[in-house]
């Protein structure tokens, strides 16, 4: 009997363990169903999107400078190369870069030596040319008071008048002579032919230097250009008087500008046109900066919007427009295409930063003012996606 009780006993147990294992292994798949169900129903539920501040752009009236762009190496309108009119050691060079020089100021002297013998050769000559001119003269004097009292025949006078223009041809051209060798004794004094800074000293005391040797570079920074290279295709808008902003390297502030003269012929290989701007004074401006900027060559008004945002990766241009929903808090977006009719630079951005001013904005009659579409930043967004707005 206690052996039978034994057994029953054994069973039972086996028997509960088995339904508490059965009712665990249930209860487990319920949750993992109901895991599922919830996975399933937020999979099915529409994405929402929260959108930044720098994600969106509210689409204003704007006006718009319709702009070419130039860059280029600043020059100085008057400058002059300083070169050597006469051959011999050079003295006397006392400026150097950066010293301000004036027009007709004794800059180095060369060795004179030479150049003043050749003056008094030459002197000499036309000396010794003058004593014969007189000796003719004479000559002439006396044939022709023979000729008058019939001892010589007019032959003999005419022989004396050709001996006369001869001499005095001969005094004329030493005279000449004499002229050159006292302009070569006058360009051993070297003088600066303008009014400004030296840029370049190219050659030190002492140095033996030749005719046209270059010696110094003068540049008068009180007026400076830029010449830019500018496509066919903007040239045509380009007119003298035109203003201009440009940024000069080194310089915190953008330098007025305006179109001085537009080149009549395009350049060779390139085919662009040289533009030339006259920069206003100012502080810091030097010959050689490298500047870039906009001319204005008009300027239109309208719905803007900035031209990043309109996407082109289908066949016609659009921007990502949020369009009202039902619920007030959130928007649909679509994808809404786009007309360009001008672009161009905010006009009003003189106090803004460099990245505002250099972005460009299209003028579209397809989109409503006051839409708020997507910037470049929130990147691509498939239509129909909800989103939420920034937070105000």
């Amino acid at each position: 009997m206690a052996k039978r009780s034994l057994k029953w006993w054994v069973v039972a147990a086996l028997v509960l363990v088995l339904v508490v294992g059965v009712g665990k292994t249930w209860q487990t798949r319920q949750a993992r169903q109901a895991q599922a169900a919830a996975a399933l129903a937020a999979l099915q539920a529409p994405t929402v999107f929260q959108l930044a501040e720098q994600d969106v752009v509210r689409v204003r009236t704007h006006t718009l400078q319709q702009s070419v762009e130039v860059s280029g190496a600043l020059r100085a309108v008057h400058s002059a190369i300083v070169k050597a009119k006469a051959s011999g050691e050079l003295s006397g060079l006392q400026v150097r870069e950066g010293d301000a020089v004036q027009s007709g100021q004794v800059l180095a002297r060369i060795d004179p030596t030479d150049h003043q013998a050749r003056v008094r050769q030459a002197d000499q000559q036309a000396q010794a040319a003058a004593a014969q001119v007189a000796i003719a003269q004479r000559q002439l004097d006396n044939n022709q008071a023979l000729v008058n009292q019939g001892f010589i025949s007019k032959t003999a006078l005419e022989n004396s008048l050709a001996n006369l223009d001869s001499a005095q041809a001969n005094h004329r051209a030493a005279l000449a002579a004499l002229d050159l060798v006292r302009k070569a004794l006058a360009d051993t004094v070297v003088r600066s032919p303008i009014s400004g800074h030296v840029s370049a000293r190219l050659v030190q005391n002492g140095e033996r230097v030749g005719v046209e040797a270059r010696l110094l570079e003068v540049v008068d920074v009180s007026r400076l250009e830029l010449e830019a290279a500018v496509p066919p295709s903007q040239a045509a808008g380009l007119r003298v008087g035109q203003t201009a902003k440009l940024r000069v390297e080194g310089l915190g502030e953008p330098v007025a500008a305006r179109v001085a003269r537009i080149g009549v012929a395009a350049q060779a290989g390139s085919r662009s046109v040289p533009v030339y701007l006259t920069l206003d004074g100012a502080p810091g401006l030097r010959h050689g900066l490298f500047a870039q900027g906009r001319v204005t060559v008009g300027e239109h008004t309208g719905t803007a919007l900035p031209a990043d945002s309109v996407r082109n990766d289908k066949p016609t241009p659009y921007v990502q427009l949020l369009q009202a929903t039902d619920d007030p808090s959130t928007y649909r977006i679509a994808h809404a295409p786009v007309t360009r009719l001008a672009s161009g630079h905010l006009a009003q951005v003189d106090q803004a930063s460099d990245s505002a001013a250099s972005v460009e904005y299209i003028i579209t009659n397809s989109i409503a003012e006051n839409s708020i579409i997507t910037s470049v930043r929130a990147g691509f967004i498939q239509e129909n996606i909800t989103v939420k707005p920034p937070a105000r």
